[in-house]
């Protein structure tokens, strides 16, 4: 391959991942066409791409960018999965992939500037809340002390309303009330 050719396939991945800080790597080396097929389409479904790497290339592609700690996992055949609404979801989608597709490797992965390397790191990974997941614990946690205060305050309240309502039904059909002492 010439240096024009190679300088180009740089500048294209670098043009692709740009502003890219987390993605997924695999190894697709021994899945058969129709089934990296059938993965290709079911993860972009979900709005995550694969890309097939060189791996020299994107290593000079990755420096200086949030994907350099990848680097050192490029060996072998390559693709990086990005995309979707986080890389905890593309970790998630990997991880329920390779039960079906077994020759599929999970290489590691990375999240801002964290490397989770190997199988057991892109599983790790996939535990992760994503950023939905994370807001709502958060919100939450937030409001759950109001909820609570908002049950202290309205249970004696409410309470005290039943025992207005039966005074007020005794009276209404003419019944006597008698003075707790």
């Amino acid at each position: 391959m010439s240096k024009q050719v190679k300088q180009m396939i740089i500048n294209d991945y670098a043009r692709l991942f740009d502003g890219l800080d987390d993605a997924v790597l695999v190894n697709i080396r021994g899945v058969d066409a129709n089934a990296t097929n059938e993965v290709r389409l079911g993860l972009a479904k979900k709005s995550i791409k694969m890309t097939v790497l060189r791996n020299r290339l994107a290593r000079l592609a990755f420096e200086g960018s949030g994907l350099s700690g990848l680097s050192a996992l490029l060996e072998g055949g390559n693709t990086l999965a990005y995309g979707g609404e986080s890389v905890v979801e593309v970790a998630r989608e990997i991880v329920e992939i390779v039960k079906k597709v077994p020759n599929l490797g999970m290489k590691g992965a990375i999240l801002d500037g964290e490397l989770f390397e190997g199988e057991e790191g892109v599983k790790r990974l996939s535990t992760f809340p994503t950023r939905d997941e994370a807001i709502a614990e958060d919100v939450t946690l937030v409001l759950s002390p109001g909820r609570n205060l908002m049950g202290q305050v309205g249970g004696p309240g409410s309470r005290l309303m039943g025992i207005v309502k039966s005074i007020q039904e005794k009276l209404e059909s003419g019944e006597a009330i008698q003075k707790a002492g």
